[in-house]
């Protein structure tokens, strides 16, 4: 019985004192790293726009429909880019419905950006990532996009090809990935260039 106690109290006083280290201490000793060291990432890599207002992150994708912007991939957390409905469509490459699906959005996306049936269209440009939240595009999609956007801007090729390459970021540790344009970034870049 003795033995039984002993055990007991020594079990509920480790796991009080797990629980004021690993609960209490070390979330805020991380917490504080974070706010000192990296702030801007800690809180969400936050973007605001020219008046201060916060428009999203860095991180997550946004959906934009007009003409003078350039747009993100399809997301299957749908047309929000909602955070709340994260995730991939499962839908394998023999799904027809993710066939029917990527061919119409081929169709639409050679419309809206006047390609010829010929042209190829980068595979970003029509289906969803994995999380439906990336808010990057490929080069090759903004470079297929950008003289819808600089004709609806008035502005010239050179100018939006600039804020592309601006926009642009590589290859993680130049070996991890492909590089990729931050969509809202390149939107806000060009939202300040031409004010309405």
């Amino acid at each position: 019985m003795k033995t039984i106690l002993k055990e007991t109290i020594t079990a509920v006083i480790a796991t009080l004192l797990f629980a004021v280290v690993l609960c209490g201490i070390y979330p805020v000793v991380i917490l504080l790293i974070g706010q000192l060291a990296f702030p801007h990432q800690a809180n969400g890599s936050l973007i605001e726009s020219r008046d201060r207002r916060i428009v999203g992150s860095e991180w997550i994708g946004q959906n934009f429909t007009g003409a003078k912007y350039f747009h993100p991939r399809p997301s299957a957390a749908g047309p929000g880019y909602d955070a709340a409905n994260s995730s991939g469509s499962n839908l394998g490459p023999t799904s027809q419905k993710l066939i029917d699906a990527v061919k119409a959005r081929v169709e639409s996306y050679r419309a809206e950006n006047t390609l010829s049936a010929g042209t190829l269209v980068p595979g970003d440009a029509v289906t969803a990532s994995g999380s439906g939240l990336d808010p990057h595009i490929s080069p090759k999609n903004a470079v297929l996009q950008a003289a819808r956007v600089a004709r609806e801007r008035g502005l010239s090729m050179d100018i939006v090809n600039a804020e592309i390459h601006n926009a642009t970021a590589g290859s993680q540790f130049g070996i991890l990935g492909d590089p990729g344009v931050n969509v809202l970034g390149l939107n806000l870049a060009l939202d300040n260039l031409t004010v309405d």
